[in-house]
C-alpha cells in the first residue's frame, strides 16, 4: 500500500478556528476533516487563507449554504474583492449528521481551479454553524527513525475474513516484515508476528483486552522506541513488541490490507 502521511495533527477545534499550516501547501497535499452538522444550520465555511490573520487572501473558500436553495459556493478574494462564484446546486451534507472529507464522505465533490498559487496558503480558517473534531494536513514524509510514532483512524468494516494485517517492512529484493500486527475478530485476539528471511517467527497473543469491534472506529498508534514497537488503541496501551528486525530505520513501508477502512494515517 502507498501511504501518505500527515504532518500536523489537530483534535476536536473550538469554532471559529483559525490556525497556521505550519509549511504550507504543496502538490500532493490533502487535507483531512472530520465533524458534524448541526440539524439547525444555515452556513459554514472552511478557507484556504494567505496568511494568518481573517484579513488575508483567501485561496479557496468553500460554503455549504442551507438556504432552502441548498448550494456549495467556491470562491476567491484577493486584496479585500471576491471573485466569481461556482455554485454547485447539491449538497453531500446532512444535517444533524456527521460528515468527514478530504473528498465529501469518500466521494469527489468538484475541482476548484487555482486562482492564488497554492505555495501562498499559510492558514485555515472554519467558522458557522458546524463543530469539527479532526483536522489533519497530509503530505509525504522520509524514513522511520527512533522516536517515530504511528497514528491512523480506521473503521472496522463488516466481517469477511476477519482479519486486518498492518506490517511495517523494508522494501529490499527479499521483503522481511519487521512488525505484523492481525487483529482476529471471530477469535478475540490479535496476533503479532514478524517475518525475517522469507520465515515467519514466532506468534505472540498475549494481551489484557481486544478493544477492536465490528463496525466501530479506533484510533492507533505505534510507537518505535530503541527496543521496541508499543502500541496504544484508544489511548490506551494495548501491548509492547520487541524489535527482531534491528535495523529499524531501514522500515520503509506501511502495508494494510483486510475488512478496515482507513480515515487517516499520521506519522
Amino acid at each position: 500500500a502507498v501511504l501518505q502521511l500527515l504532518y500536523i495533527l489537530s483534535m476536536a477545534q473550538n469554532i471559529p478556528y483559525l490556525g497556521p499550516i505550519n509549511g504550507g501547501l504543496r502538490e500532493g497535499t490533502s487535507i483531512y476533516i472530520q465533524g458534524t452538522i448541526p440539524k439547525h444550520i444555515t452556513r459554514f465555511f472552511i478557507n484556504l487563507i494567505c496568511g494568518e490573520s481573517e484579513s488575508s487572501d483567501i485561496a479557496l473558500h468553500f460554503n455549504p449554504r442551507f438556504d432552502g436553495w441548498d448550494k456549495v459556493v467556491f470562491n476567491t478574494c484577493q486584496n479585500g474583492s471576491w471573485g466569481s462564484e461556482d455554485k454547485i446546486h447539491k449538497m453531500p451534507f446532512r444535517k444533524g449528521e456527521h460528515f468527514e472529507m478530504i473528498k465529501v464522505n469518500g466521494n469527489d465533490f468538484h475541482t476548484f481551479q487555482h486562482r492564488i498559487p497554492m505555495e501562498q496558503v499559510r492558514g485555515l480558517q472554519i467558522a458557522g454553524d458546524v463543530s469539527i473534531q479532526t483536522i489533519n494536513f497530509i503530505g509525504v514524509r522520509p524514513q522511520l527513525c527512533e522516536s517515530s510514532a504511528l497514528m491512523l483512524r480506521a473503521l472496522l468494516g463488516k466481517i469477511n475474513e476477519a482479519k486486518i494485517i498492518k506490517s511495517l517492512h523494508s522494501t529490499s529484493l527479499a521483503v522481511d516484515i519487521a512488525f505484523h500486527m492481525n487483529p482476529r475478530l471471530r477469535e478475540g485476539i490479535v496476533v503479532r508476528n514478524s517475518m525475517i528471511g522469507g520465515n515467519w517467527g514466532q506468534e505472540e497473543r498475549e494481551m489484557s483486552m481486544n478493544p477492536f469491534m465490528e463496525g466501530q472506529y479506533f484510533d492507533m498508534s505505534i510507537r518505535c522506541g530503541n527496543q521496541r514497537f508499543k502500541v496504544f488503541v484508544n489511548g490506551q496501551h494495548l501491548f509492547d513488541f520487541f524489535h527482531r528486525w534491528q535495523s529499524f530505520n531501514e522500515i520503509d513501508m506501511l502495508e494494510i490490507e483486510g475488512d478496515v477502512q482507513i480515515s487517516y494515517i499520521h506519522f
